[in-house]
């Protein structure tokens, strides 16, 4: 008996576990310093978000504002600076201090201009210990700020990718995508990509634009293959509350989540005959695409370091940040309260991770990957199988027929799996997860 399907294929993009809407204020502002003390410091990741973008899409819900004010950015990378200072003494021990990957994120960092990327990339590798030369440094850009100038530090600091959010070549879709962009400034964008020798371009493209066909989405797929770039990111389009399209769509649509799915097949399977690779339902890379570290940005393990006020750390007991929002106006306050605060030394909002919660993060991150999940890996790491953990939630994955079983000691999605992996994640969930998110007041 095939198990019921949820409502949409569309419930959560999971891109970290459990998602900030599920983080509380934490009693007692635990320190830093005692977070940190018996945690694995030997490969770290390093995040640093700038929350600041030249327009907001209309799809966007991410933490960022529209433009700055004459010295908030100024006064923003002062605070970026003082919380820097704050994470490097509460690490402790110098020489147990290493990172294996770093990443610029937002917003759009490349919205800094090219004296205040140095900056930032000072405050990775001097205030930090970060080598950014020598591990992979990837960065996200817009295809308006990606200047020759912010490139060109970018190259000579170590970026070892470029990621251009360009969500569609026909100028029409960009524009019912609320993203007032000319094809030919992205192409600009793209050359001046290309000539900064950067070994990996990373494009973003979206499918259920309104108005977008299976043509016009083969259009921006081959206009994006041009570039030969070595990955591609295929995104569904979602409308979150509180977004500039939120007015525009209410209520279940399944017409509209039928065509997302017909246009998630038809730019895989062009994908796949082009030579790239499937890595998740959104990651595709050239088959000969060089490497961006062991994990290739699967985040599988804790120890992350995020600076900046809509960043995430990681350790393996606590998941925590700065206050999370998505209407402007709230933004706008919790950047403000970052900008002045003098104590970076204790965490502020998070959630606690217990050892179930483990097992289900890395559960969840694993199967949403192509690969899935190695019994024996699991085992390894928590001496059990996923089977006697979370029998129930794969036996409603494989009813659905969701679950590869074809590959002997590999927990692995079907390709029709890997096509719902915003209804697998969810499935996933715990109770607790749920619960938080669901009384979390949206702001």
């Amino acid at each position: 008996m095939t198990a019921a399907r949820p409502a949409t294929p569309y419930q959560h993009y999971v891109y970290a576990y459990p998602h900030k809407t599920a983080y509380r204020r934490l009693p007692g502002r635990p320190a830093l310093k005692s977070l940190w003390a018996a945690e694995d410091k030997s490969a770290l990741c390093l995040y640093l978000h700038i929350p600041f973008c030249e327009v907001r899409c209309g799809f966007c819900n991410l933490f960022t504002r529209i433009g700055a004010p004459d010295g908030l950015v100024g006064a923003y990378l002062y605070a970026l600076e003082r919380q820097a200072v704050a994470v490097r003494e509460a690490l402790g021990d110098a020489d147990g201090v290493r990172f294996a990957t770093a990443a610029f994120g937002g917003g759009t960092p490349t919205f800094l201009t090219a004296a205040e990327l140095e900056r930032l990339c000072d405050i990775a590798e001097r205030r930090m210990g970060a080598g950014l030369r020598a591990i992979p440094l990837s960065v996200e850009a817009s295809p308006a700020t990606a200047t020759a100038d912010r490139l060109a530090v970018l190259a000579e600091r170590g970026a070892t990718r470029l990621s251009l959010g360009v969500q569609s070549f026909v100028d029409s879709e960009a524009r019912a995508a609320v993203r007032p962009q000319r094809r030919r400034d992205v192409e600009a964008a793209l050359g001046r990509i290309r000539d900064t020798g950067v070994p990996v371009l990373n494009i973003d493209l979206i499918y259920g634009i309104d108005g977008q066909t299976e043509r016009t989405w083969r259009h921006s797929l081959d206009a994006a293959l041009a570039w030969r770039p070595e990955e591609l990111y295929l995104y569904p389009l979602y409308v979150r509350p509180l977004t500039g399209l939120d007015r525009h769509r209410t209520g279940p649509d399944p017409a509209w989540d039928e065509q997302r799915l017909g246009l998630y097949r038809a730019g895989r399977d062009h994908l796949l005959a082009q030579g790239y690779v499937q890595r998740s339902m959104r990651m595709f890379r050239r088959a000969d695409a060089p490497p961006q570290g062991a994990d290739d940005y699967a985040c599988q393990s804790d120890g992350m370091i995020g600076l900046g006020c809509g960043a995430r750390s990681y350790t393996a007991g606590l998941h925590y940040s700065f206050d999370y929002a998505v209407d402007m106006h709230e933004i706008r306050g919790i950047i403000d309260d970052y900008v002045a605060s003098t104590d970076f030394a204790h965490a502020e909002v998070g959630y606690r991770m217990d050892a179930r919660e483990a097992r289900r993060r890395h559960l969840l991150q694993s199967l949403l990957q192509a690969g899935g999940l190695e019994d024996g890996d699991y085992r390894a790491r928590f001496g059990s199988a996923p089977a006697d953990d979370f029998g129930a939630e794969l036996g409603v994955l494989a009813d659905r027929g969701w679950l590869d079983d074809t590959a002997p000691g590999r927990l692995r999605l079907t390709a029709e799996g890997l096509a719902h992996s915003d209804a697998v994640g969810p499935e996933l969930f715990s109770p607790a997860v749920r619960a938080a998110m669901a009384a979390y007041a949206r702001k």
